[in-house]
């Protein structure tokens, strides 16, 4: 199982943290909710449990807990800025199908949701 990131990801993890002055990474989940089924949900990671999985990429670090992992396990995730809109974005393999704003997605039948 493993999440990477782009340079550009890791960059602005090391910049929120650096300015919010703690934590060490972004935690990163998975909700049920929106237009197509399952929304990321994005924080500050204070510390890690122990069902939580740390991934490292470029000297950032990705908490995700272990209900969310198979739903974004595979994914590549960048940091994009287009006009006022800056975002995390996922390249999520488990995903069938995102809503058209792209904050939610549907997942391939191979996953069973709750």
């Amino acid at each position: 199982m493993a999440i990477t990131l782009t340079e550009n990801a890791a960059r602005k993890i090391q910049a929120q943290l650096e300015k919010n002055g703690k934590g060490l990474g972004l935690r990163v989940g998975v909700k049920k909710v929106g237009c197509s089924g399952f929304a990321y949900t994005f924080a500050y990671a204070e510390s890690v449990g122990a069902d939580d999985q740390v991934f490292e990429s470029h000297n950032a670090k990705l908490v995700v807990d272990a209900l969310s992992l198979p739903f974004i396990d595979g994914s590549h995730v960048d940091f994009i800025k287009e006009g006022f809109t800056e975002t995390f974005k996922f390249d999520n393999p488990n995903a069938a199908s995102e809503c058209g704003c792209g904050e939610s997605f549907n997942l391939k039948k191979t996953h069973n949701a709750a």
